[in-house]
């Protein structure tokens, strides 16, 4: 890599030149868990980092001070709706700027390369393209508040099996076509700051890339700061790569010897100034330089909470519909809602991208208030054995009697560190400035009051020694050994329950005292534990049956689905697609016993559907934000349009997934599927999803008129290539329609894929109107890797265009020159 700085404004490197060897040196290093270094002397502050995509937490896992829950990306993927990304990721400036956040670690846009990666609720699409266009969007909305935005995990980062260490073996050609180039859209959208990711790629660990050289800082031009995620940096020799900031502090490897290795040459000092000069640029464009230009207000956007539900009606799928839907918002019906997720939803993924909502709208919630007039009740139906934290309503402090949870930090003299009064029995310090490194036992006292006759489940989810009292005897002493990395055991801790008899309305005393288990120095600060409840300890069929007798008197059903921490959550992937326990059976039990079923899926990637030629409609929600509820109610009774359409393919089958496998072979995962990743695998394979890439219906119906291309097209210009059609709404109600637009080669080609997304466009209008569309093909969607350059291949190229990638009515040929 060149060791010349990039451009910088000369205040800027006249700064640099003020600072010593050894202040340099700490710059490159945090200060804490989510801040870099300040040195006054020069007028720089220090720089805060928070956990993004979907919120803005802050410095402090606290739910005293609550963060705005946008839905899930998948969720806002499946907008297809690039205004409304930008529009997410203003909303979430304003609330970065709130709490003093100068950067967002997200958008995460690796790919869902196969369905079994457990993070996808974090990332958008299996298709580079949709990934690449609403990461630009996001990080346009959010920068152009001041705040940097931080596209992460660069690269290859696509599974969490081993992802510390796994050795992503991928051709040049998928790699630059397929998994850099969401990275490249992002960074070209002007992103301020990528993260590079934990595993390697072609045997060399991304924070020693020269991949961050090449393309990154070199063929795309990225002046902004490469930050490590944390803990990812191993070496003192990665500071010789393009490697700026190393994260989290103030301990690590860099910290440790780099100076000592600038000293004696080992690593050259020009290479270190470019990384402080990438900094001191980060901090003036954040405003954490005196002198420099104030961070600009973040435009008015509105109520957070109303953007929130506007992405969830806006990436809300309707995958299957008999016509029962939309049930009218007057429909004066008997309506009985079934499951868990009905009014324990899960509102986003597990692990480090969580926030403490304010408060959660419930699907059972927003469909009572969505339908007024019918009368709607809810029955359980089934529920996993998940340890969930407690009702807030239902606890109070032992202490003073008052609403809340006492928590106590004490030392290994039970002295206590800190005694505060919480809201919640699920509990998460991950850096902030409690006591937790000094503390060797958490304790957490409630009176809680049981909703119903026992017998109930309590217990407690964390890593480490737990004693749990009711009325002073205990009931459970056990050890809850880690899974997976330990900031996952802190993040997504597993957990262990016991079954006691209680009384409903009689309050009894819980205190759990908890020793977490021993922690890496850099997870010092870390520690997670709940403790809470199964929800039910009743036998599964029991409640099944219970629910299809409810569902046999009702005017309509509605069973809310989902998947839960074990399958979908940071630090591991999914043994299958199947839904937890046994909410299959739920559905088809309540199917058999009323045909007017609707089924709500509420997961961040694929799951199997077996049950879905039993049902009468099937929405996908995914994990749908703090106001999921209110946009759930809204679709239902009609008042709002479903908006979504796949990001991702949607299997009938396990076994027909073109790429399943997450599992490396010797610390080696081979893509050997090259650039056909997600529907394009699907079609070369010429297997059948449940429903394919692009797919969502509305409340209306559209058609497509003819396709207009030019006859040729120089792509090796600078221009696009440019197509009209029409589409006209021929139902009768207003709506949404996504056109998409596909390229193939007819005669085929050296290694492409057999259909490609190159441009689409959300159109919305009322009955009966047409509207004109013109989309734009970029010049490199119809170019190819080939060595350190780009090649268009001369020929006819078939544009196709439509409402997914297998509903495709119209055709066009252009020929390129």
């Amino acid at each position: 890599m060149t060791t010349e700085p990039v451009l910088r404004a000369p205040r800027l490197v006249a700064l640099r030149e003020e600072l010593t060897l050894a202040e340099k040196v700490g710059l490159v290093t945090g200060a804490t868990m989510w801040s870099t270094r300040e040195v006054s002397r020069i007028g720089l502050r220090r720089m805060t980092f928070s956990d993004g995509p979907s919120g803005v937490r802050g410095e402090v896992w606290d739910e005293r001070r609550p963060s705005l829950c946008l839905p899930s990306a998948s969720a806002l993927a499946a907008s297809w709706d690039p205004g409304l990304v930008a529009r997410a990721g203003t909303v979430l400036a304003g609330q970065a700027v709130e709490r003093g956040v100068d950067v967002v670690l997200g958008p995460t846009i690796n790919l869902h390369r196969s369905p079994r990666g457990g993070r996808h609720f974090e990332a958008y699409s299996e298709d580079p393209f949709l990934t690449g266009r609403t990461a630009a969007a996001y990080v346009a909305g959010l920068q152009a508040a001041g705040v940097a935005a931080c596209p992460k995990h660069f690269v290859g980062n696509d599974s969490e099996t081993e992802r510390q260490t796994v050795d992503i073996r991928v051709g040049d050609r998928a790699l630059h076509e397929v998994y850099l180039a969401p990275f490249e859209a992002a960074v070209r959208a002007g992103a301020w700051v990528v993260m590079s990711s934990y595993n390697r790629v072609g045997g060399t660990t991304m924070t020693e890339s020269p991949l961050l050289a090449e393309p990154l800082k070199g063929e795309w031009g990225f002046d902004g700061v490469v930050v490590s995620d944390w803990t990812a940096v191993r070496s003192v020799a990665s500071a010789s790569a393009a490697q700026d900031l190393a994260m989290p502090g103030p301990a690590g490897v860099w910290a440790e010897g780099l100076l000592d290795a600038v000293t004696a040459g080992v690593v050259d000092e020009r290479v270190l100034d470019d990384k402080v000069d990438r900094l001191l640029l980060l901090a003036a464009r954040v405003g954490a330089l005196d002198g420099g230009p104030a961070r600009p207000a973040p435009p008015s956007v509105g109520d957070g909470r109303a953007t929130a539900r506007e992405i969830a009606r806006e990436g809300l799928v309707l995958l299957d519909n008999d016509g029962l839907l939309p049930l009218g918002p007057d429909a004066d019906l008997d309506i009985v809602v079934v499951g868990q997720a009905a009014v324990h939803p899960r509102i986003q993924g597990g692990g480090s991208a969580t926030v403490v909502p304010d408060r959660v709208v419930t699907p059972l919630d927003g469909i009572t208030a969505a339908l007024r007039r019918s009368r709607v009740t809810h029955v359980l139906g089934a529920a996993n054995d998940q340890v969930q934290p407690l009702d807030p309503d239902r606890v109070t402090d032992p202490v003073t009697g008052g609403p809340g949870v006492r928590v106590r930090l004490l030392d290994e003299h039970d002295r206590p560190l800190l005694d505060e009064l919480r809201h919640t029995t699920a509990l998460t310090w991950f850096g902030g400035d409690a006591p937790v490194a000094r503390s060797s036992t958490v304790e957490v006292s409630v009176r809680w009051t049981p909703r119903d006759d026992g017998p109930a489940r309590v217990g407690f989810a964390g890593v480490g020694d737990g004693r749990l009292t009711l009325d002073g005897a205990t009931v459970l002493r056990a050890r809850v050994e880690p899974e997976g990395h330990p900031i996952e055991s802190v993040l997504v801790p597993p957990g262990t329950s016991t079954e006691v008899e209680v009384r409903a309305g009689v309050p009894v005393e819980l205190v759990l005292r908890f020793r977490p288990s021993e922690r890496k120095e850099s997870l010092a600060n870390a520690t997670g534990v709940t403790l809470g409840a199964v929800t039910s300890a009743q036998e599964p069929r029991r409640l099944i049956a219970e629910a299809a007798q409810r569902a046999a008197r009702a005017d309509v059903a509605v069973v809310c689905v989902g998947t839960d921490a074990g399958a979908e959550a940071e630090g591991r992937d999914r043994r299958d697609l199947s839904l937890p326990g046994h909410q299959d059976e739920l559905v088809r039990a309540v199917a058999a016993a009323n045909p007017r079923t609707v089924v709500v899926v509420g997961s961040g990637a694929p799951v199997l559907t077996p049950w879905r030629d039993e049902v009468a409609a099937v929405l996908l929600s995914w994990f749908a934000g703090q106001e999921g509820g209110t946009a759930l109610g809204e679709v239902l009774a009609g008042v709002a349009e479903p908006g979504g359409r796949l990001p991702t393919t949607w299997p009938a089958a396990e076994a027909d997934v073109p790429v399943l496998d997450v599992r490396p072979v010797d610390g080696v995962l081979d893509y050997a599927e090259g650039v056909h990743v997600g529907h394009r695998g699907w079609l070369r394979s010429g297997a059948a999803p449940a429903w394919p890439f692009g797919h969502g219906l509305g409340y209306t119906t559209w058609e497509v008129g003819e396709l207009r291309v030019p006859e040729s097209h120089d792509a090796r210009g600078p221009g696009p290539l440019r197509l009209a059609t029409a589409v006209t709404n021929t139902g009768d109600r207003p709506g949404k329609c996504v056109l998409q637009v596909y390229a193939s080669r007819p005669a085929g080609g050296p290694g492409y894929p057999a259909r490609a997304l190159v441009g689409y466009a959300v159109v919305r209008s009322g009955p009966g109107v047409t509207t004109t569309v013109e989309i734009d093909v970029e010049p490199r969607e119809l170019a190819r890797r080939a060595g350190d350059g780009w090649v268009v291949d001369p020929g006819p190229l078939c544009l196709a265009v439509g409402r997914s990638v297998t509903d495709l009515p119209v055709h066009a040929t252009v020929e390129l020159v």
